[in-house]
């Protein structure tokens, strides 16, 4: 869709323009460590604060970790059909009219709303959880996919990253809660809650630290 889309606006020009940054991946190492480490890093803290205030471990993922690299690098060309849409098309049309912050911020609420219907799928592991947790943490996720891409010089292959280590990661510590039935409450978990103030501390830095929108395309401070 998102390339039709730029066909019909730009021609054969603004297609090209939009698949070149799928093969972005010159950027500096720390973004790379960024993107692949951001949600093992928010959900191991969670555990750390669980262990102190509840004064037990949460429950933590039953999948080898040594899996986990290979499943980040397997996925993440799968995720271009996502990222070309959401970080390579709408982003960038959002930015030029609300700028980059405020346009990361509805992305991220459009882009949770998108996944409403995996809540109705027994077989997903969002099943009856909280739809609005969820969303809180998608727009979060969204404003640090925001920064990385401004940062990058718009680099989709570094979100496409960062996407699939979220996806891959995100159960070393799960926070679904067992038979949950609150899919339009907030009732969730510890870890997913504490998985979203952990996420929303990042993004009020990534949004404070936002790079400025130019007209003709994302300018990167380093």
């Amino acid at each position: 869709m998102a390339v039709w889309l730029a066909w019909r606006a730009e021609g054969k020009a603004g297609v090209l323009a939009l698949l070149d940054r799928i093969l972005k991946w010159d950027v500096p190492v720390r973004y790379y460590l960024l993107a692949s480490g951001y949600m093992v890093a928010i959900k191991l803290t969670a555990a750390v604060i669980h262990r102190v205030a509840a004064g037990a471990w949460p429950a933590f993922g039953t999948e080898p970790l040594y899996l986990i690299p290979f499943a980040v690098l397997i996925s993440t060309p799968f995720q271009a059909g996502e990222e070309v849409g959401w970080r390579g098309y709408a982003l960038p049309r959002l930015a030029a009219r609300f700028g980059l912050a405020r346009a990361s911020v509805l992305l991220g609420v459009i882009w949770g709303v998108w996944h409403l219907p995996q809540f109705f799928i027994q077989q997903t592991d969002t099943y009856r959880q909280s739809f609005f947790v969820f969303v809180l943490q998608t727009t979060a996720l969204s404003v640090a996919m925001a920064w990385l891409y401004a940062r990058t010089n718009g680099s989709l292959f570094l979100v496409m990253l960062l996407h699939s280590a979220v996806n891959n990661t995100k159960d070393i510590v799960p926070s679904a809660v067992p038979g949950g039935t609150a899919m339009f409450g907030f009732t969730s978990s510890m870890v997913a809650w504490t998985t979203v103030i952990l996420l929303w501390i990042c993004a009020v830095y990534f949004l404070a630290t936002m790079p400025k929108w130019k007209p003709d395309g994302l300018s990167s401070r380093g």
